[in-house]
Parts: structure tokens; C-alpha cells; sequence
């Protein structure tokens, strides 16, 4: 339940949703400058005093990051000429979008729009904590200050390690990428680089560590961990692309759709639903609503998360997840965008509505075995088919 948790907030028209884990990476944070710099730029300030430059500090960084996913979002939406979609900010998986940019040229732009934030914060700070010591303001203000010119200096210089997903690996598949005509394979090879950074960061840290910089070496190896585990997300993509999206621009999710439906009411039990839909129709992904309405769905996953003894007195109403813009999608919307989201990392699985009402499910699955047929036709001279074999027509 806590792991599924987020804090969601909305900057300039991008949504942020912040993971809880971050709470122990600013426990991590506020017990490192408690550590050594604060008491070692602040000797005659008392354990109080320090406490709260701590506090204030790591509030700094972490409102560096939040404008580093802001400046990117607010890019995202300038070269898709949309809106933002969200941002998912977590220390296990850095800052992953819902979808992937359209082309290397906006990778790269994105990327650089996040480069610069912590770049121009970093100089930003410096600049005030020269221009203030000349001033002669008190030291607790210019230790903070030296702090976030520091840390976000230390931060630029991080995310230009070319380990994805941070930019300086964003930049590394967005080379690649123009380079090959491969998204899939260029994401691949930034995972695989990611990994080896990864592990060259831990080795690092565990040579600090054993040379007694205790704080050092401990936050080259959280890193190198934290970068290790988000670098598997990199080369979810299949070894080789599916499908290109432009073989299926032409289409609308309403032809690709699949009109067969069985959904699951807010009042069924767990145990109800599992019998009568996904056993007996070998459905993992299950749509919830009640009437014509749609309220969302329930999928194997969320249900695997409930003890199987409580299936019985926990209801679908308890656990579904809501519908909204990142699972739902409307029908006249063009295929080519579903399947880029899908196979660069997005959901695999839509449903389509209209004005809150259900009108079908689009999974990548699907999706995959009638282009493949249809391929195959094509490669035997048989004519195209009017409509996907399969699906129905809402």
C-alpha cells in the first residue's frame, strides 16, 4: 500500500507526483549535513541551529529536483505541442515519464531543459554567496547558500552521467537513436551502459567507504544502487521493435479496439470477480463500472497485493484504480500515439471511453498479433483487411 502511495502536485500545468520513498533519501539527507557540513562551516551554532539548516537545505534540493522534472515536462509539452503528461518521481526510478518523446531531436531537448536547471541554480547560488560574504551577512545564510550552490552543481554533474534515465543517458539514446533509427535498440544500449555505470559508482563508493569517507563512499553507493535498479527499466522494449508506429498511424483506437467486454461492478468481491471474469475468461485487466459509467479497473497485480483469505470480504470497490487520462483514452484518438506509449514503456493496456462511458479495451498484446498477421498477409499478396480480425466495432 505505502510503495503505491504518491503525493501529487501541479506546477505550471505539469503534474509531479512525488514517491514517499523520498522521505527516507531526506532522512539520508538531514543526517548527512548533521554529519559534517554544517558543523564543520558552524561550530558555535548549537545541535537546534543545525537541525533546521539541515531541514532547510534538503528542502533546497529537493525543490531543485522538482524544477528539473518541471523544466522537463514543460519542454515535453513544447515539442509534442500538448499537455504535459506526468511524471513519476521516485529514488528507485529517478524521473521517468509516462510517455517517450517523439523523436531523438526532443529527447535531447528535454534533456538539455533539465540539464540546465541545476546548472543555472548551482551559478545562481554561488553568485548570491560571493556577492553576500562581500556584504558581510551572517554565516548561517551563506553556509546555506554555499550548500545549494554545491549540491546543485554535484547535481548537474550527476545527471550528465550518460546512465539512463537521467539526461546525460537520455542524451546517450538520443544519439544513438538518430544514429540507428532504433529507439528500441537505442534504449537497450543505454541500459547497458547505465548498469555498467552503475556498478563502476558502487565500486567507488565501496573504495571510499574502506579509505574512511564514510558519507562519500555511502552516497556513491546509494546511487550506484538506486541507478542499477532504474537501469533494467531502460530495455523493457522488446529486443527488437514491434512495430513501427507510423504502420498503424492511418488507424484510430476506435478500429483496433476490442469491443468484447467483461467488467466487474464496485460491489463484486474479490473472489466474485475472479470467478466470474478472470478464471472463466482468462482476463488479467478488468474494467470496473456501474451501469454505463466507468469508474476504472482491477488487474491480477492489484489483486495479487490482497491475501487470498481476505478475497472474500474485500470488494472491487476497495482496490480498483480510478480512471483517468494515464488509462483511459478516447477512441478517435490516432493508434500511432497508442503504440508508441505502449512500447516505450507505457501502460500495455487502455480502456477507450467516451463521456464516461465504456466503449471497449486496446492491449498491446492485441495490437501485436493482428499486425502480425496482417504482415503476413501482406507479404502474401493477400488483400488488406478492412477491419482488424478479432476486434468489434463499439
Amino acid at each position: 500500500m505505502f510503495a503505491r502511495a504518491v503525493w501529487s502536485i501541479d506546477l505550471f500545468g505539469a503534474e509531479i507526483r512525488l514517491d514517499p520513498a523520498w522521505i527516507l533519501v531526506a532522512a539520508l539527507m538531514v543526517w548527512s549535513l548533521l554529519s559534517g557540513f554544517f558543523p564543520g562551516r558552524l561550530p558555535d551554532l548549537g545541535k537546534g541551529d543545525h537541525v533546521l539548516l539541515a531541514i532547510v537545505a534538503t528542502a533546497g534540493l529537493f525543490g531543485s529536483i522538482v524544477l528539473h522534472d518541471v523544466a522537463q515536462a514543460l519542454a515535453r509539452r513544447r515539442v509534442s505541442q500538448g499537455r504535459v503528461l506526468r511524471h513519476d518521481l521516485a529514488p528507485d526510478r529517478v524521473a521517468m515519464p509516462e510517455e517517450a518523446p517523439q523523436s531523438a531531436g526532443s529527447e535531447l531537448r528535454i534533456a538539455i531543459a533539465g540539464l540546465a536547471v541545476p546548472f543555472a541554480l548551482g551559478a545562481l547560488a554561488w553568485v548570491a554567496f560571493v556577492a553576500l560574504s562581500r556584504a558581510g551577512i551572517s554565516p548561517p545564510v551563506l553556509a546555506l547558500l554555499e550548500y545549494l550552490a554545491l549540491i546543485n552543481l554535484a547535481l548537474a554533474s550527476l545527471n550528465l552521467l550518460p546512465a539512463y534515465p537521467l539526461d546525460g543517458g537520455r542524451i546517450l539514446r538520443a544519439a544513438r537513436w538518430r544514429a540507428s533509427h532504433d529507439l528500441a535498440a537505442a534504449t537497450r544500449e543505454a541500459g547497458q551502459v547505465s548498469a555498467l555505470v552503475a556498478l563502476l559508482l558502487v565500486g567507488s563508493g565501496f573504495v571510499s567507504l574502506f579509505s574512511g569517507a564514510m558519507i562519500v563512499g555511502g552516497w556513491q553507493v546509494l546511487i550506484g544502487i538506486l541507478l542499477f535498479l532504474a537501469a533494467p527499466q531502460a530495455p523493457r522494449l522488446p529486443k527488437r521493435p514491434l512495430v513501427e508506429a507510423p504502420q498503424v498511424t492511418g488507424g484510430t483506437v476506435a478500429q483496433f479496439m476490442s469491443g468484447s467486454l467483461h467488467t466487474a461492478k464496485p460491489e463484486d468481491t474479490l473472489a466474485e470477480a475472479i470467478d466470474r471474469i478472470i478464471l472463466r475468461h482468462s482476463r488479467s485487466f478488468v474494467p470496473v463500472t456501474e451501469g454505463e459509467q466507468l469508474l476504472g479497473y482491477v488487474d491480477a497485480r492489484l489483486i495479487s497485493a490482497i491475501d487470498r483469505e481476505n478475497w472474500d470480504d474485500t470488494h472491487v470497490a476497495d482496490i480498483y484504480v480510478s480512471s483517468d487520462e494515464t488509462n483511459t483514452i478516447p477512441p478517435d484518438l490516432e493508434m500511432g500515439t497508442v503504440m508508441r506509449r505502449m512500447i516505450t514503456g507505457g501502460p500495455r493496456k487502455y480502456m477507450v471511453a467516451e463521456q464516461g462511458r465504456l466503449l471497449g479495451v486496446v492491449t498491446l498484446a492485441d495490437l501485436t498479433s493482428h499486425i502480425a498477421m496482417q504482415q503476413e498477409l501482406d507479404q502474401t499478396g493477400a488483400p488488406g483487411l478492412a477491419e482488424p480480425v478479432g476486434y468489434l466495432r463499439a
